[in-house]
């Protein structure tokens, strides 16, 4: 029997339903979406299972009341499966005039063709809520000693400890955040986890999305280029030349276009959008998405790489690095009602993540694999980046934070304030 482990997106849960009259969780296939929403629901219908789509597709168009008539909170897995679900839910939500009705969850994002049978957005009846991979506070590699969100509050003294060595990243990395492999104890059979993932993704889902036909060989030839430009801005004419160097793929940029559109319709790839703060001076800002992965080791089943490749290859382990504290941090901003950027601008001043509140506090962030070197590296581009922005248009960043891979302790440095916290050690 599997025992449940806490998700921060559980609370997140509670709250949307208690503003909405239904939620819809969407993300990646193994994330642990349905799981979530059965802690919380009443009822549920599977629509996964084929039998049971096609009977609950038939008493929806005869009876949609019926239909939907489970005790409340009802969930409605891989709700995408029924399109006409969404205008259904969203008619009972308006009849019933109360909160906290339906969970609808989904891995995919409908197709156009799809979307063609709504006839409303659902703004007003529905709540979002996106669902990642485990962080490691989550699955247990991390013991959450310092909260992200007291470092808003700007304290004086930081404390905290980390046990994770180098060669226990370069494994996390590999093995992911999915929630089967962080169950099985074999660590052989959690990181096979992940290469599953991959194959499914190449041969089935990336097809499945929308039913265009797509080479299973091709996109697993974009998906290693892909990886191979994690954290950066790499655009879809490096990405061709990658493809062409590599693999010697001949693919075109609007084939490459398509196949990108696809994996994010089922959540693969989570691109970073560009942070545009007031600044001093008139600094020309890049706006171009850095490219992540919604997990690394989607990266490393894509290179078909193991945690020992890893630590034979610190400058790729360092870009793999960021991936996973991107995933963490984004799962950490969002429950603090925040979300995550990077800056770039012309003069090549770049900072790894800006978590950006709600009431328009944030935070810079730099990644760094850990060692003093590249510690007073990090700090020093977040200095610099801070004395650019423009703090009479503009609150002035509650914290700057070297983000580590190793390293014993938290703590804050007596000159500049900086904190440097290492991964294992922080949660939401």
């Amino acid at each position: 029997m599997r025992i449940y482990r806490q998700r921060i997106a559980d609370g997140m849960l509670v709250r949307k339903l208690k503003a909405k009259g239904a939620v819809l969780i969407e993300g990646a296939k193994w994330c642990g979406k349905t799981t979530t929403a059965e802690q919380i629901a009443a009822s549920s219908v599977m629509l996964a299972k084929i039998d049971v789509r096609e009977q609950f597709r038939s008493m929806l168009e005869i009876d949609s009341e019926r239909a939907l008539s489970g005790a409340v909170p009802m969930l409605i897995d891989e709700w995408q499966t029924v399109p006409k679900l969404w205008d259904a839910v969203r008619y009972m939500v308006d009849s019933r005039q109360a909160m906290g009705q339906f969970v609808l969850t989904g891995s995919a994002v409908p197709d156009k063709d799809s979307e063609s049978e709504r006839t409303h957005s659902g703004v007003g009846r529905y709540g979002w809520l996106k669902m990642r991979p485990m962080t490691l506070f989550e699955s247990g590699d991390g013991n959450g000693s310092v909260s992200l969100g007291s470092l808003f509050a700007s304290p004086e003294r930081l404390s905290g400890e980390n046990k994770l060595r180098l060669e226990d990243i370069a494994f996390l990395i590999c093995r992911g955040g999915w929630p089967v492999a962080v169950d099985l104890e074999d660590r052989e059979a959690q990181l096979e986890q992940a290469f599953d993932y991959y194959e499914a993704v190449t041969k089935e889902d990336i097809t499945r999305v929308d039913g265009v036909k797509r080479t299973s060989e091709r996109v697993q030839r974009l998906m290693r280029a892909y990886a191979r430009h994690q954290g950066t801005q790499a655009s879809i004419a490096t990405l061709l030349g990658d493809l062409q160097a590599n693999d010697g793929a001949t693919l075109d940029a609007n084939t490459v276009e398509s196949y990108l559109a696809a994996l994010r319709k089922i959540f693969v790839v989570e691109d970073m959008p560009a942070w545009n703060p007031n600044l001093r001076s008139k600094t020309a800002i890049r706006t171009g998405d850095t490219r992540y992965f919604t997990d690394p080791s989607i990266a490393t089943a894509a290179l078909g790489l193991g945690p020992g490749d890893l630590m034979n290859d610190l400058r790729l382990t360092g870009f793999l690095f960021e991936t996973m504290c991107v995933r963490d941090l984004r799962v950490f901003a969002e429950s603090l009602r925040g979300r995550v950027y990077h800056y770039r601008d012309k003069s090549g001043l770049e900072c790894d993540a800006v978590v950006h509140l709600r009431n328009g506090s944030y935070g810079l962030i730099e990644i760094k694999l850990g060692g003093q070197s590249l510690i007073e590296e990090g700090a020093a581009t977040l200095n610099t980046l801070a004395e650019r922005i423009d703090t009479t248009r503009m609150k002035a960043p509650s914290f700057k934070m070297v983000l580590t891979a190793v390293g014993q302790y938290a703590y804050r440095r007596p000159g500049d304030g900086v904190y440097v916290v290492p991964i294992g050690s922080l949660r939401n």
